[in-house]
This record gives structure tokens, C-alpha cells and sequence, in this order.
């Protein structure tokens, strides 16, 4: 009875429309820069959209920030009473009115997929854009990006690049900078070493003779072949076995990807100590069955 007697009562009209006011100017919604938001928009006019976010003031999204890709109907990505999350690019003004971004969203949210993409070792795509003396710049998801000359594939006639996709690693991400490093080396390095496997026969070209041992290149990737490894019997000079420019044929012997590293052997291939050095060309002919003899061997 006593229930019933108490949801019965009659509701305290004394709160008047003048004291919800007061209220709302009291409450604290603690809108910030930099803070996400969700929220409707409620109306569209030349100059962008507001937008309900709770607030005792609608918020406003300028066109310019309604898309990071050219908007012309700001309908199509801003649909009417569809909740939708936001990014708060201004505080309040005086009339409690915040700036909202769709487009500084999708910037951030794209520099977050990025570095993580970094962190997975990934590659990416990215269209040439423009030309300097130092690279190229590139367009990466909306974002601008730029491949040093010394990571390019193609160094010498840059111009011709532009318009073209390139697949690119990265080198260097840096949101608060807005610095975005890329590298297509890094990519063909990467997309090669996933060819490559301990044991297996290669051909190479000779680019470089040291006096401890010759490198190779690989397709792109650069591999060693160390004095200790090319000979069974000792050798005194590198330059009277190999020249720049000659092709090669070696077995992978280690390979170090998070270092860019492959070591080769040519000393695998022999049947005796010195056999390279006395009948090169035979050991070349042969160094596909030579190989798979060695890992026979290997393997027993």
C-alpha cells in the first residue's frame, strides 16, 4: 500500500524551463581538440554540416573537412541522421560551438594503418607524383610521401616515373612531423628474400671484387661470397678468379633478411680442393647436379 501511495504521488512540477537552462549551461561536456567523437548530422548547406554530438550547441563540420578524397555532394558522405564518428579539430567558441573533421579522422586513422604496416615489415603502392633533385614524391592513401634517389629502383631518369606505381617499403613514419620516408629497395629486397632459401642454387653478376671476398648481385639484392667460401684450396688474389660484371652460378649458405644479408658459396660445388680455380667453366656447366649432389650430402 505504502508503494502504491508513493508512485501515486504527484511529480515536482517546481523545475521549471528557466532551471533546465540553467542546468545545461552547469554540465560539463568537456568537448576538447583532439577528441573523437560520435555523433548525427542534422543539416547540410553550402558550406558543410552540422552536426548533433550532445551537445547544448550543434557542432560544425566545414566542407573542406568532410573527405580527405574531392567531395561535390556532401550528402554522399554525409548522410542525414546516420551516426557517424568525428574528430573535434577546434574547441568551443563562445556560443559552445565545436569544429568537427572527417577528414583529419581519416589521416590519422591511415597513419595508424601505416605504422603498423611498418611493424609487420609490409609493402605498399604508391602513384609518383612529382620530381626533385633529392627523389620523388609519391601519393600514399590521400598522404604525401617521398622515396629518396638512393632507394629508388630507377635513379637516373626520374621524370619518367611520374604516373607510375611502385611497390615501396618503409623507412621512416612520423605523424607529429607529418614525415613519411619510403623505399623501394626496401620492397625489392624484401619481395626477393621470400624467393630465397638455405641451399638453394643462384645466378648472379660479380659488381664488386674486395680482398675479402666478391659480391654478388642477386635480382636486386646484393650477396656475399666470402674468400673462405669460394675455394677449397687457398686463394691469394680474388682478381685473378673473377671480374666485375661476370655471371656466376652459388649456393645460399645463410641469409639474415631483418639485415639484408645472403652469403653464398661456390666452394660447395667442388669435387676437389681447388677444382674452381683450375677448371671454372666445367664447375658452372655442372653447378646445378654439383648442387644437389652437396645437399644430398648434406641432408644424410
Amino acid at each position: 500500500m505504502n508503494s502504491e501511495s508513493k508512485l501515486s504521488q504527484p511529480a515536482n512540477s517546481s523545475f521549471t524551463m528557466d532551471d533546465f537552462a540553467k542546468a545545461l549551461e552547469t554540465h560539463d561536456y568537456q568537448f576538447q581538440k583532439g577528441q573523437v567523437v560520435h555523433g548525427k548530422v542534422f543539416q547540410l548547406d553550402h558550406d558543410g554540416a552540422y552536426v548533433d554530438i550532445g551537445g547544448k550547441s550543434s557542432a560544425f563540420l566545414p566542407r573542406e573537412e568532410a573527405s580527405l578524397r574531392a567531395v561535390i555532394d556532401l550528402a554522399e558522405v554525409l548522410p542525414l541522421q546516420e551516426e557517424l564518428k568525428f574528430l573535434i579539430i577546434r574547441d568551443q567558441d563562445a556560443e559552445g560551438q565545436v569544429t568537427l573533421s572527417r577528414k583529419q579522422l581519416e589521416i590519422q586513422q591511415i597513419w595508424e594503418k601505416l605504422a603498423q604496416m611498418q611493424e609487420g615489415g609490409q609493402t605498399v603502392q604508391v602513384r609518383v607524383m612529382g620530381v626533385n633533385k633529392g627523389g620523388v614524391t609519391v601519393d600514399l592513401l590521400g598522404l604525401r610521401g617521398f622515396i629518396p634517389r638512393s632507394h629508388l629502383a630507377e635513379r637516373d631518369n626520374l621524370e619518367a616515373l611520374k604516373g607510375h606505381t611502385l611497390t615501396v617499403g618503409f623507412l621512416e613514419i612520423n605523424r607529429n612531423t607529418n614525415k613519411l620516408i619510403l623505399s623501394q629497395r626496401l620492397a625489392t629486397r624484401s619481395s626477393s628474400f621470400s624467393l630465397l632459401e638455405l641451399g638453394q642454387l643462384v645466378e648472379g653478376k660479380v659488381t664488386g671484387i674486395k680482398p675479402f671476398g666478391v659480391f654478388v648481385d642477386l635480382d636486386g639484392l646484393s650477396a656475399l661470397l666470402h674468400i673462405k667460401q669460394v675455394s677449397q684450396k687457398f686463394i691469394e688474389s680474388l682478381e685473378k678468379v673473377f671480374q666485375v660484371g661476370q655471371t656466376i652460378k652459388a649456393v645460399i649458405i645463410d641469409l639474415d633478411e631483418g639485415k639484408g644479408r645472403v652469403a653464398i658459396s661456390t666452394r660447395i660445388l667442388e669435387n676437389f680442393p681447388g677444382e674452381l680455380l683450375e677448371n671454372f667453366d666445367e664447375v658452372m656447366a655442372s653447378a646445378e647436379a654439383r648442387a644437389h649432389r652437396a645437399s644430398n650430402k648434406t641432408g644424410e
